[in-house]
């Protein structure tokens, strides 16, 4: 496949919205991680921001950079355990 069509984008985007709900709903309740899993949100927040605006540009191709970058940030907070899940459909991490 050489094109990003809207049901894949579509995919994506419901895929890392549901990892960005699952991370904010667990974050680690190491106190020393805190402030790290909110700057990790935070990025991905704002990836996440910006593949909507490209998705609305009809600017595919930035769109799903930006979530594969969001993605990024939560997998990584996962893998650091700054966030509490254990769901390897949602996350690079053991279940």
């Amino acid at each position: 496949m050489k094109e990003i069509t809207d049901e894949k984008l579509e995919k994506y985007f419901d895929i890392t919205g549901q990892a960005l709900k699952k991370a904010k709903d667990n974050i680690s309740k190491d106190n020393s991680k805190k402030e790290f899993a909110a700057d990790f949100l935070d990025m991905t927040q704002r990836y996440y921001k910006d593949a909507k605006y490209f998705r609305e540009k009809d600017d595919y191709v930035n769109a799903f950079a930006a979530l594969s970058y969001a993605h990024g940030w939560l997998d990584a907070g996962a893998r650091i355990k700054l966030f509490d899940v254990h769901d390897s459909k949602l996350f690079t991490v053991d279940d």
